[in-house]
């Protein structure tokens, strides 16, 4: 009965195999053509550079994911190969939407005086001159974070910076160590077994990534208000599809696979998360080109190189009292970007963006220790304290004795006459 369940399965593989990599094949194209495109496009008008670098990140996972997909399909011996890479570079993708936004706030100077201002005004502690000794910090606390996260200040950015970096961290270690699990027979990818890893990792990188993503909600939901310019409703709601609903979709596809509903054949499984995310990534390119599009960068300010353009525009409103409309004409002058260097382009966002990305991660490091070692040094002094008192609790009993001895040996002294 068995052989007849697994015969069956390799059968439907067979008949859906070819099928599925020309339909994924086709759809992975759109996604890397439209995608390479968006991310040439902003090489050559790379006129922010601390938005369009994190910008390029951002865009840079659907190729990724596109490419790692097509490639697992075609060849299901690379897919555990290719699943560690997209599971690092989702992980790199929020932290680089995170930095996104911070550089649309204006850096991150600028979001701590917002978050700061902000925090005065709901405490009713304006920030003022001469006041900032008397100024209470706003207390951190998780009720404050969940209810009223506008309150923390300064503090909601360390949050969510710590809440993206702690799940690129995670996310990178569990994938090297499914890759060690897996060379050791003990992974078990899609099985919901005590005895195989997949499980317990990951019910780690949900709450991580729940984690994760509740923090930059939370610092969406704060800062919305000034991001409006940019419509960071659309964009986030686009990047969130792409990484939470990859990620449950896996899930979901191993517990249907589980109960039984899907055929439990690995290649099966596998197979069809792959062909669903190409899908996935061709309607998140077409996405990309309207929600992170060059059209913001066409323009820089007026002092810096360029070519000057001036727009005219002439509107004509009718008048109750008179039959003769009125025009009103306005005139807009803008300094049209040159084009940049891509080779100058990609560097910037190797090396600038490399040295950020490793500044986050070991200020999230030590923020994480720090904790540790204070506790650990709290625990050595007050041993050292409880050992100190019992010494001189010791030395002082001692003493006591020889007192007693001495007193008793000169009572002796003074009978024996």
């Amino acid at each position: 009965m068995a052989s007849h369940y697994a015969s069956a399965h390799e059968s439907i593989y067979r008949d859906l195999y070819q099928p599925a990599v020309i339909i994924g094949a086709c759809f992975a194209a759109v996604a890397l053509v439209l995608s390479i495109f968006l991310i040439f496009q902003h090489l050559r008008l790379y006129t922010k550079p601390t938005e369009q670098k994190w910008v390029v990140a951002v865009v840079f996972m659907v190729p990724v994911y596109a490419t790692e997909s097509i490639l697992s399909l075609w060849n299901p011996k690379l897919s555990l190969a290719c699943d560690i890479l997209r599971n690092c570079y989702e992980a790199f993708a929020l932290y680089s939407f995170g930095s996104y936004l911070v550089a649309c706030l204006g850096g991150e100077r600028r979001v701590v005086e917002l978050l700061e201002n902000q925090s005065g005004k709901l405490l009713n502690k304006p920030l003022v001159e001469g006041t900032d000794e008397n100024r209470t910090e706003p207390h951190w606390s998780l009720r404050n974070f969940f209810l009223r996260p506008c309150i923390l200040g300064k503090h909601l950015l360390n949050i969510e910076k710590f809440g993206l970096v702690q799940y690129m961290i995670l996310k990178t270690v569990c994938a090297f160590l499914a890759l060690v699990l897996e060379i050791s027979g003990v992974y078990g990818n899609g099985k919901f077994k005590w005895y195989y890893g997949y499980p317990y990792m990951a019910v780690v990188l949900n709450f991580s990534q729940m984690w994760a993503l509740y923090c930059l909600v939370q610092f969406y939901n704060v800062t919305h208000e000034r991001l409006q310019p940019i419509r960071p409703l659309a964009k986030f709601i686009s990047f969130k599809a792409i990484v939470f609903a990859t990620w449950w979709q896996g899930v979901g596809i191993a517990l249907l696979c589980a109960f039984g509903v899907l055929p439990k054949e690995e290649r099966l499984q596998t197979g069809l998360q792959d062909f669903l995310i190409c899908i996935e990534m061709a309607i998140a390119a077409i996405a990309h080109m309207f929600v992170f599009s060059t059209a913001p960068y066409h323009y820089i300010s007026a002092y810096e190189y360029g070519k000057v353009t001036t727009e005219t525009t002439k509107t004509k409103l009718k008048l109750e009292e008179s039959d003769t409309p009125a025009v009103f004409e306005r005139k807009e002058t803008q300094v049209k970007a040159p084009g940049t260097s891509v080779t100058e382009s990609v560097q910037d966002i190797v090396v600038d963006g490399g040295q950020r990305v490793v500044k986050d991660v070991v200020l999230t490091i030590n923020q994480a220790i720090g904790p540790v070692e204070k506790g650990v040094e709290k625990g050595v002094t007050k041993i050292h304290e409880t050992f100190h008192q019992r010494t001189e609790g010791s030395e002082s009993g001692d003493q006591e004795v020889d007192e007693q001895v001495e007193m008793n040996l000169t009572r002796e002294t003074h009978v024996d006459p």
